[in-house]
């Protein structure tokens, strides 16, 4: 039973709630910093309170980006990154012994890539709104001024019960989980309890620094993501029929539901050569086996989705 203490920031979300859990599960202290009345510090309260001692800073603070990106929500996503992390730097350099932090961050800081993966030493970074954002963000953590190990967490879309799987498995049940666009965008994708095992790996090795892709090493296409999300959570009609989505459809339809079409759109390849190089092992590799294992814990029927 270890006695260390981390700190979650941010702990409210679908990754944030399993990563509580599962370092609760092992025998973790663990402090939440958020805005909801059970977190123990609050932002704009004192966070040096829960920093004090504690081994590790684990920040996944974020606005939704599922949804549309008007001048409202564009500023809200931008600040609820770079202002929480800012301050958590603030904080940090206070503390006299701060911990290690791990900042979370995004596979969409690369450019759109079809010809070869990105990975953290020859990645490209892209351009846009996103890209900006992500790029902000990082900065945020690199030019903190508080001299501890730093790692910006770059992740691919996470799966698990829950979370941003649910849009696509409502297209599936409802017959409308064919291929996304030309279907040819490489998906990177990481199974959420990956996630927590892979936070574990790099909090266990020094070495480890810097922006670091989570990532599964079998990336597939859009076209085959969503083939494999009809034959695992699909049910009913839905297992059998997968009607395309051209990009036209899905501009459409991301104004109805308000979020944005370029989430589905964009090719994602990310290599997370540097967990690889230092030895991890995925318990979830392989986009099959997941949504198996995913669909004996998803309710029948249509599922909640959440919108920014």
């Amino acid at each position: 039973m270890t006695s260390q203490t981390v700190v979650l920031a941010g702990a409210s979300g679908f990754i944030g709630t399993h990563l509580v859990r599962r370092f609760v599960q092992d025998g973790y202290r663990v402090l939440t910093i958020g805005r909801g009345s059970g977190a123990d510090a609050g932002w704009g309260g004192d966070l040096g309170g829960v920093l004090a001692g504690a081994d590790a800073l684990i920040n996944l603070a974020g606005r939704s980006v599922s949804c549309r990106y008007t001048k409202r929500t564009a500023d809200e996503i931008f600040r609820s990154r770079t202002e929480t992390t800012r301050a958590l730097g603030r904080a940090l350099a206070e503390c006299s012994d701060p911990p290690v932090w791990l900042n979370a961050s995004t596979g969409t800081i690369y450019r759109d890539a079809r010809d070869r993966p990105q990975d953290e030493e020859t990645g490209e970074l892209g351009t846009g709104f996103s890209v900006a954002v992500a790029r902000a963000w990082e900065n945020e953590l690199w030019d903190a001024p508080v001299d501890v190990r730093k790692v910006a967490l770059r992740m691919s879309i996470v799966l698990g019960a829950g979370g941003a799987l649910n849009p696509n498995i409502n297209l599936a049940r409802l017959g409308l989980g064919g291929r996304q666009g030309d279907g040819a965008q490489i998906m990177s994708w990481i199974h959420v309890e990956d996630v927590y095992r892979a936070v574990r790996h790099v909090l266990a090795r020094d070495t480890l620094t810097g922006p670091i892709n989570l990532a599964t090493p079998q990336p597939v296409t859009n076209d085959t993501f969503m083939r494999e999300v009809r034959a695992h959570l699909g049910g009913g009609v839905g297992t059998r029929i997968g009607v395309p989505l051209p990009a036209w459809s899905l501009e459409a339809g991301a104004r109805i539901i308000r979020t944005e079409a370029e989430l589905v759109l964009k090719s994602r390849w990310v290599e997370p050569r540097k967990l690889l190089d230092s030895g991890f092992a995925y318990l979830h590799p392989s986009i099959g086996r997941t949504l198996s294992q995913i669909s004996e814990r998803t309710r029948a029927g249509l599922v909640p989705v959440q919108l920014g």
